[in-house]
């Protein structure tokens, strides 16, 4: 009975929720049991939802398309990655400068249609992003921009990203190898720093402390909420298990068997 007023409680001011897609919402190609009827649940209550995936390899155009054939139909303005998190700080921050990209093709295409400048010479800047094109020749030279002086900056720090078939090594785990080599950390955006949150808030016009970050992985997803302003909702179908929360120094606003455990209190 506490566990349910509990639940019912952080619910009850939650007036737009930020969804994680991979092991949240879906697990690669398997929609997770009672996501739709979240979702309908969402709707019903008058209440908004966004999704917002650290995952760069791809663009809102392709999960849109993935999402449709799972049989959830949503505008392309509903989802935002990481990846546009970091075209959005360049424009605002570096206007101008050039950009190593270690990214996928659509990576790419997407930071040329924001603008980017991108470069194969003497770059400003390096951005790492989950690339699953990467090749050697990608890691070297980035290592020897950084090393010349280049900005070294990351388009999130997830270190796994989950599949049907276990995790695969992510933008983090990549990163990790060109600090290794080169000495120098990237500066993270996405998720769980302050840009994820501002870019949320422009675009959806809601109230911080009304926003609900829910997600399977506490040190991005939950920790975006609670490390700024707003609420962090773990959900146990991807990454992280019970065994993390007690270990981790970020605290859950609330915990929750799946989506579909949410909807249940709405």
């Amino acid at each position: 009975m506490a566990e349910m007023k509990e639940k019912q409680q952080a619910l009850q001011d939650v007036e737009l929720f930020v969804l994680d897609m991979d092991g949240t919402f879906y697990l690669g190609d398997r929609l997770i049991e009672g996501s739709l009827e979240f979702i309908q649940k969402v709707k019903e209550s008058g209440r908004r939802f966004v999704f917002f995936t650290n995952n760069s390899s791809r663009i809102p155009s392709f999960y849109q398309k993935k999402l449709e054939r799972m049989g959830c139909v949503v505008q392309q303005k509903d989802i935002i990655t990481s990846g546009d998190v970091t075209i959005a700080w360049l424009q605002q921050n570096h206007p101008g400068k050039k950009v190593y990209l270690v990214g996928t093709p659509l990576l790419e295409e997407s930071f040329r249609e924001g603008g980017i400048c991108l470069t194969e010479e003497k770059p400003d800047i390096v951005v790492m992003g989950f690339d699953t094109t990467l090749t050697y020749e990608k890691l070297e030279k980035a290592c020897t921009y950084i090393r010349g002086g280049a900005l070294f900056l990351a388009t999130h720090l997830d270190i796994n990203c989950p599949t049907e078939d276990g995790f695969i090594p992510d933008c983090g785990a990549m990163c990790a190898l060109i600090t290794k080599s080169t000495g120098v950390e990237p500066r993270y955006l996405g998720k769980p720093f302050a840009e994820t949150v501002d870019m949320v808030l422009g675009l959806t016009n809601a109230k911080k402390e009304q926003v609900a970050f829910v997600g399977d992985r506490i040190y991005t997803d939950v920790a975006t909420g609670v490390n700024n302003g707003a609420k962090g909702f773990l959900v146990l179908t991807g990454e992280a298990t019970m065994e993390d929360v007690a270990a981790s120094t970020v605290k859950p606003t609330c915990i929750f068997d799946s989506l579909l455990d949410i909807s249940r209190y709405l």
